[in-house]
């Protein structure tokens, strides 16, 4: 695989890297729907103690996507047609905040005689409990400029990329590192 998709993954991994603040469980059984209600009896209704605290959320973001691989796969589309599914992965060593929506990753990528790491500071945005890793027209010296979407939750992560006139999708699992990456301390420096 060239340099050029490997990198075009890793600008969409680091966009849409990730693991959910909030791990959410769906509930099994045969439970019917609740009764939809509408207007102020909605608005009545609604559990404030549900929603999450952010600052929490943005917590365990940070502690969740540091020290994982992004283990998946990505597709590329050319001309309306997806080709097959190509596997990937990628390591981010550290997830930080900056500021207000904007987080400080940085990833290691590994193949051939190449191992660097790069450092990218990337907009999260929030839906709900859900993290959404974006990019916009970002140029990576060196790589190129992308545009990315990537969702992450749970364990898994899903979204869009686009370089140039070539974009796809990708999705994966996010497997925490069992040990730290070779010449790093177990604290992360």
């Amino acid at each position: 695989m060239s340099s050029r998709l490997r990198f075009r993954w890793l600008a969409l991994v680091l966009s849409g890297f990730l693991v959910s603040a909030a791990r959410g469980d769906d509930k099994a059984g045969n439970q019917s729907a609740p009764e939809q209600k509408t207007g102020k009896q909605a608005d009545q209704d609604v559990d404030l103690a549900a929603t999450p605290d952010q600052a929490e959320l943005e917590r365990k973001f940070a502690a969740d996507l540091s020290n994982v691989v992004f283990s998946g796969s990505y597709s590329v589309t050319r001309a309306g047609k997806e080709t097959p599914a190509e596997m990937e992965k990628y390591t981010i060593t550290r997830v930080s905040k900056v500021k207000d929506d904007l987080w400080l990753f940085a990833a290691r990528i590994q193949y051939g005689k190449r191992d660097v790491t790069i450092p990218m500071t990337l907009q999260v945005k929030w839906a709900g409990d859900t993290p959404v890793i974006t990019l916009t027209n970002l140029t990576i010296p060196g790589l190129g400029t992308f545009t990315s979407r990537v969702l992450v939750y749970g364990d898994r992560y899903a979204g869009t990329w686009q370089h140039d006139k070539t974009g796809g999708h990708l999705w994966g699992r996010i497997e925490k590192v069992t040990k730290p990456a070779e010449g790093e301390e177990a604290n992360g420096k």
